[in-house]
């Protein structure tokens, strides 16, 4: 299964903003935007010259780093979006804010969306009583998520949650039973990611 494996905090330096790819690691002092917040690379403290098709692709690249989706996987989703009644930039976030991994972040289920992707593919929860251990899984409302029986990744989910100060309104999560509710589809209002989606839908609309 293809996924990203390059260094995170560089990420979030080349987007130049914290991005919480790690977790509670972004909230101390080893965050890499902390310690060096330029771009990495030779010329990354350099002037580097801005346009407008800079700005989108920026905006694109900084969307799929958050939610840690490919480039193949990204196009797909917004090809889906648009097809779809409504504005088709927020119907691209919502189409990521309800994929699985990203879904057991909101919840607080885990500290980060590679924990929660890890925590998905060795199969440690199920949805409406059957494993899922497919990352990308797409949660519908009235889907009820739960820890699987006897799992060894307790006591890890718990320390997630400790981390987790609220809940999106579009979800309910019980973090004494670790189970949790999806309510219904999330509005744009209510999806916290650092995104302006109208500049992904100029980028791809070129």
């Amino acid at each position: 299964m293809a996924r990203d494996t390059s260094p995170q905090c560089k990420q979030c330096r080349r987007e130049g903003q914290k991005l919480f790819l790690k977790g509670e690691r972004c909230l101390t002092d080893k965050c890499g935007v902390e310690r060096r917040s330029y771009p990495p690379g030779e010329h990354g403290r350099g002037r580097q010259k801005q346009s407008e098709y800079r700005v989108q692709l920026r905006e694109k690249q900084k969307a799929r780093r958050y939610y840690g989706v490919l480039e193949a996987q990204f196009r797909t989703y917004y090809a889906k979006a648009s097809r779809q009644p409504g504005i088709t930039g927020e119907n691209l976030l919502r189409i990521l804010e309800s994929r699985f991994d990203n879904v057991l972040v909101r919840l607080g289920f885990a500290a980060s969306r590679r924990q929660a992707r890890q925590l998905i593919l060795h199969g440690h929860w199920t949805v409406n009583g059957r494993r899922v251990n497919i990352p990308s899984y797409q949660v519908r409302a009235n889907d009820v998520i739960a820890i699987k029986a006897s799992t060894g990744a307790e006591s890890v989910i718990r320390d997630a949650t400790e981390l987790t100060a609220q809940v999106p309104p579009w979800l309910q999560a019980d973090h004494d039973s670790l189970t949790a509710k999806v309510l219904r589809q999330p509005e744009r209002r209510e999806i916290a990611a650092p995104v302006q989606e109208q500049l992904i839908v100029e980028l791809y609309s070129k």
